[in-house]
């Protein structure tokens, strides 16, 4: 296996802090300790830490953006992506991402320039999510739909159990479908 770059080294110790210490004690000192590389090679690459968290959020959004990259070119395809890529097809546990994904947002909060990346890639994915074969008004209500299923997943905010986890998931794929066909 490749050894990760000093770049990718940062934000994974950066997402460490993150887990192991909470958002109020992501610093740049923190970050660099972690990934045990002096504070000026972790300036060379962050010089700030709205930087930092600018880098940790445009990664994970990469991340969605590739597994929305597999979605096909049939009338909903975009759709059942965006679904399958944020809700899993069995209820499980929050993972270390969605964990991260809290201290980022709680980060990022902090300092409202730091959604604007993340209002642009929404807006982005709203478009394509609008121009996919189905009626736009399906695919935004259902859209709207799993961002709240998956705030609530990230937050503990009542999230549906294992047997509704499943049922609900298949319901707004069923929704998905039969807008295709319509």
């Amino acid at each position: 296996m490749p050894r990760a770059s000093s770049k990718e080294r940062l934000l994974d110790a950066a997402a460490e802090v993150l887990l192991s210490e909470g958002a109020e004690s992501l610093t740049l000192e923190a970050v660099a300790k972690r990934a045990g590389v002096s504070k000026g090679g972790l300036f060379y690459h962050f010089p700030t830490k709205q930087a930092l968290v600018g880098a940790m959020v445009e990664r994970l959004t990469d991340a969605f953006d590739a597994a929305l990259a597999e979605a096909g070119s049939r009338p909903g395809d975009f759709l059942r992506a965006y679904v399958a890529a944020t809700i899993p097809e069995r209820h499980t546990a929050s993972s270390p991402a969605d964990r991260v994904t809290v201290g980022l947002l709680a980060g990022v909060l902090v300092d409202p320039a730091g959604l604007e990346p993340l209002r642009e890639r929404f807006a982005a994915w709203q478009a394509r999510l609008a121009d996919d074969g189905i009626d736009p008004a399906v695919a935004t209500a259902v859209r709207l739909a799993v961002d709240g299923w998956w705030a609530a997943r990230l937050f503990g905010l009542g999230e549906p159990g294992a047997g509704l986890h499943e049922r609900t998931r298949r319901h707004l794929m069923e929704m998905i479908d039969r807008a295709a066909r319509d």
